[in-house]
């Protein structure tokens, strides 16, 4: 004889952890769907249904993020809450350094990154370590304290779903837990030699030219003219480029708590970044015939 139970209703946590969109995997990021890919190999059914309507519903209390292990606590039907663990292997520091080199050698990549997205270029940057940005079904080791014998569980489900979030506002957060966080990155890429910089004399002369070591700071020109190079002949501005990535420190910002604009704040910031590069290009480039005119060959758009 077969026997049927009735679901269980799981009891309501006050100010639990809810999901905020719950988007489509079309929807996502590409780091965030390709986690959910990777959750949803598992295969489990029914269970990543309910564990979608306990992310939703606020079932998961509180939700920790560290090296190697992500831990929460779920509101099941019973009173005692349940602990799921969620573990993923660490990445070596020996790695890491490959990894923050190669990120960084790429400036489109790095300034990504930066802005708070994440390029494909990092992808590629764990490719050449020799690791994987998005763990392998292999690689994660889940547990929870529940009688289901299915593991993962609905619970631990609901923390997949919540991770995928987390992951989609802070890419930094599926750094931490494959073992780094962004400030180690950065000190990293920073203790890295930067790509065609050539070692330094060992000889301690000072180069032609050059005050010597330890003098005073050379005295900035009283006359204007030379001040501003101008007449000199020899003053070299060097390269100018129009970024790849606009606003990357706004960006950094997130959403602008007292934004009353109709277009969303990143995006108003980045067309103006944008106008203001291509105007400033045009500059440099002598293509403004007056200051009253557009740059030519270009389409109109108000400088900022």
């Amino acid at each position: 004889m077969m026997y049927w139970y009735p679901p269980s209703k799981p009891k309501r946590v006050k100010g639990g952890i809810k999901a905020q969109g719950l988007k489509s995997r079309s929807a996502m990021s590409w780091w965030a769907g390709r986690w959910l890919d990777v959750v949803y190999g598992f295969d489990i059914g029914q269970r990543m249904s309910r564990g979608r309507s306990y992310a939703r519903n606020g079932q998961v209390a509180d939700l920790e993020i560290s090296a190697g292990k992500a831990r929460a606590t779920v509101q099941g039907s019973r009173s005692s809450a349940y602990r799921v663990s969620v573990e993923i292997g660490v990445i070596g520091e020996r790695e890491w350094k490959k990894i923050a080199k190669a990120i960084f050698a790429e400036p489109a990549t790095a300034a990504g990154l930066l802005a708070g997205q994440m390029p494909k270029g990092v992808e590629k940057a764990f490719k050449s370590a020799g690791e994987d940005l998005i763990p392998r079904r292999s690689e994660l080791d889940t547990e929870c304290s529940c009688p289901d014998w299915s593991n993962p569980c609905k619970h631990t489900a609901a923390v997949f779903i919540l991770l995928a979030e987390e992951f989609e506002r802070d890419p930094f957060l599926m750094f931490r837990l494959r073992g780094s966080g962004r400030d180690q990155l950065l000190k990293m890429a920073d203790s890295a030699p930067a790509r065609g910089a050539k070692a330094k004399p060992a000889s301690s002369a000072s180069p032609a030219g050059s005050p010597a070591r330890g003098a005073g700071p050379e005295p900035l020109p009283s006359d204007p003219a030379k001040f501003w190079g101008q007449g000199a002949g020899q003053y070299d501005p060097g390269d100018a480029f129009v970024p790849k990535i606009h606003a990357a420190l706004p960006k950094q910002l997130g959403s602008f708590p007292f934004w009353r604009g109709e277009e969303d704040f990143a995006d108003a910031m980045e067309n103006a970044y944008r106008g203001a590069s291509e105007a400033g290009m045009a500059a440099f480039l002598g293509e403004y015939e007056d200051s009253r005119e557009e740059p030519r060959g270009r389409g109109r758009r108000t400088p900022v």
